[in-house]
Parts: structure tokens; C-alpha cells; sequence
């Protein structure tokens, strides 16, 4: 490797890992505050928070790993053009393809990790958020329940008890509220007990109180006092969007489902995406002597955000059958790489620098 490309790669891989140590500590303190919430409503288990924030992390770094090197592309080579270092190099003959390729060293082996955590590890990730949240958002699972406090879970169940004993899982005084799309129950008991508190298949066994059934068209109303009522909640189910992305490569590859196809072409391009970024991030980052290095970050922030909100708005074309399914999420990355196309291919374009 020339001095050239090195000296940019070491400009330019400094500036990444100190963006996505800094990236990766915002989001990991924003999902902690935001699950530590959720436990302290009872809505999720205290120790499944770290777990939980670890996994969000995991999912998080298929978009920080690119963000963090786009910006440090941009970022670097700003401060080499603000100093006229790339204009002294270029003008003593080095081709701007040494530019490029310092660049695509650092690219290639970060687009292709990007590419192993779409597709491998975020799906992991989420199968394992579902899992833990479906095991601590079950309000029979006492552990977290909070007394005298609205214990709320994800499927809209609400259970409000005065007293909880974790050691025997009994709840005295407790009011237990669930809605479907036409119905509203509600059951109230002097005491409960959990026989079996699994995620898969609660049960519990009230003593002594009433349940009400509301039809919401308000004909078919009841009430029933009972001395013991053997309830089976149902179960946490899991969302067909949560489904998908915790889907394998190869469930999503034999799926017919159009969301399905719409995510495994979002997993695959992910790598091609983030190479494409850093080399877009190359000609945008040409800034005039003493002009600044932060000069270009605002051309580079629009171009990003049109980037993340054309691949979301792609996936979901695609998952509603709006647009075909070929080119389909590759839609964006195609757009990408023409508009890097057009960058380099002007008067004073890379290929006619490197002919000269």
C-alpha cells in the first residue's frame, strides 16, 4: 500500500471510530432510559433491560457502521481539501483513483460486515427481543409487577393489584382488564393465584369477585359473580412485522410473502448500500482552500436523509405490492451508484484525471 493511501486511511478510520464509539453511546443511553421506563411502569422486567438495549444495539450498528463511516469519509477528506494536501498530491501527478481506493480499503470490509450483520445477526437480535419481552411482559410473571400501579403489556392488557407476594405468586385485590376488537372484559377478585405463569400458556385461578363482559355495541352485556374462575389469558403474539425481520435467510427466500421478499432484498443490500455511501461521500467532500471542512455537511446530510427515507419507503412499496418486486428495494442502491456516476463523470472527472 502507497503512503498516500494509507495516510487517508488512518485519517479517515480515526475519525470512524470515534463517530460510531459516540454514535453507539447515544443510542445505548437512549434505549436504557426507554426500557429503564417500561420496568419502572412494570411493563418489562428489570433484569431484561441490558439484555434488551445489547440486542438494539446489535440491530442499530447495520445503520451506525455506515453512517459512521460516511460522515468520516466526508469529514476527513474536507479537512485535506481545506488544506490543500489533495490538491498539492493531485497536482504532482498521484491519479484521484488512490483516493478512491484508500477509501473502498476501509469500505469493502466494513459493507461486507454490515452485510453479515443484516443478515445473520439483526434477525438473531429480534427473535431474542421477542422472546425475552413475551417472557417478562406476561402479567403473570410477578417478578416485575408493580402493586397498586397500572401493569400494562404490549397486547393492551392492563392488571392493577393492591398487594403482590412474589414468594407464593398471590395478588389480592386485583382488577384485570382486556379488550378485543368487539368485546371488553374485565374481572375483578379478591385474590389470584398463578398456577402457571409460561408465556406460552398462563393460567391463573381467581377467587371470589366478579367478571363483566361489555359488548361494545352495547346489546350483549354480562356479569358473573363466581367464587373461583379458572382463566387462561392468551398468550403475547408475535406481529407480522416482527416475524419477518426475525425471520431466517432462508424462511425469507422460500416465502411468497411480498414483505418477506421486501425484507431479505433490504438484508442483501445493505452491504452494497454502505459501500456506495462512502464513495458518494468522495466527491461531495470537495471543498475550496480555507473554505471549511464542515462546508460540504449539509449537501451530505440532505443526500443521507434522502437515502434512509427512500430505502424505508422502497421496503415498504415493495411488502404492499406497489412496486414490482424486481428491482424493488435495489431501486435505491441503483439510484445511488448513477448518481455517483454523474459526480465523477464531468469536465474534470476522475477518468479524464487518470488518462492525463
Amino acid at each position: 500500500m502507497f503512503l498516500i493511501e494509507r495516510y487517508i486511511m488512518v485519517e479517515t478510520r480515526r475519525l470512524v471510530m470515534t463517530i460510531i464509539g459516540f454514535l453507539i453511546f447515544i443510542f445505548a443511553s437512549y434505549s436504557t432510559q426507554r426500557y429503564l421506563t417500561d420496568a419502572a411502569n412494570g411493563t418489562l422486567a428489570l433484569q431484561s433491560v441490558m439484555a434488551i438495549v445489547f440486542y438494539k444495539i446489535l440491530i442499530a450498528l447495520e445503520m451506525l457502521l455506515p453512517v459512521g463511516l460516511y460522515v468520516s469519509v466526508a469529514v476527513a477528506l474536507g479537512q485535506l481539501y481545506n488544506d490543500s494536501e489533495i490538491t498539492a498530491a493531485l497536482a504532482s501527478g498521484i491519479s484521484p483513483v488512490r483516493v478512491y481506493k484508500a477509501i473502498m480499503y476501509l469500505a469493502i470490509p466494513l459493507g461486507i460486515l454490515v452485510t453479515l450483520l443484516s443478515m445473520y445477526a439483526r434477525p438473531w437480535a429480534y427473535a431474542q427481543i421477542f422472546q425475552l419481552k413475551q417472557q417478562s411482559q406476561s402479567e403473570l410473571d410477578v417478578s416485575h409487577l408493580q402493586a397498586k400501579k397500572f401493569n400494562l403489556n404490549n397486547s393492551g392488557r392492563m392488571i392493577l393489584s393492591d398487594k403482590i407476594d412474589r414468594h407464593s405468586q398471590r395478588l389480592s385485590d386485583v382488577v384485570i382488564y382486556s379488550a378485543t376488537g368487539s368485546n371488553t372484559f374485565l374481572f375483578r377478585a379478591h385474590s389470584i393465584q398463578v398456577t402457571n405463569p409460561a408465556a406460552a400458556s398462563p393460567a391463573v385461578i381467581l377467587h371470589a369477585g366478579t367478571a363483566y363482559q361489555l359488548d361494545h355495541k352495547g346489546t350483549e352485556d354480562h356479569a358473573q359473580s363466581y367464587n373461583s374462575f379458572n382463566l387462561h389469558p392468551k398468550p403475547i403474539k408475535q406481529s407480522t412485522e416482527l416475524k419477518s425481520k426475525s425471520a431466517s435467510m432462508a424462511e425469507l427466500s422460500l416465502s411468497p410473502d411480498p414483505a418477506d421478499k421486501a425484507e431479505l432484498q433490504w438484508r442483501e443490500s445493505r452491504g452494497i448500500s454502505a459501500i456506495l455511501m462512502a464513495l458518494l461521500a468522495i466527491p461531495l467532500s470537495r471543498t475550496r482552500p480555507r473554505q471549511g471542512r464542515f462546508a460540504t455537511l449539509l449537501p451530505l446530510a440532505v443526500l443521507f436523509v434522502l437515502i434512509f427515507y427512500a430505502g424505508n419507503i422502497s421496503r415498504s412499496l415493495v411488502a404492499g405490492e406497489i412496486i414490482p418486486i424486481f428491482p424493488g428495494v435495489w431501486t435505491v442502491p441503483l439510484m445511488m451508484l448513477l448518481v455517483f456516476i454523474a459526480l465523477i463523470a464531468q469536465p474534470a472527472s476522475l477518468l479524464q484525471k487518470f488518462r492525463r
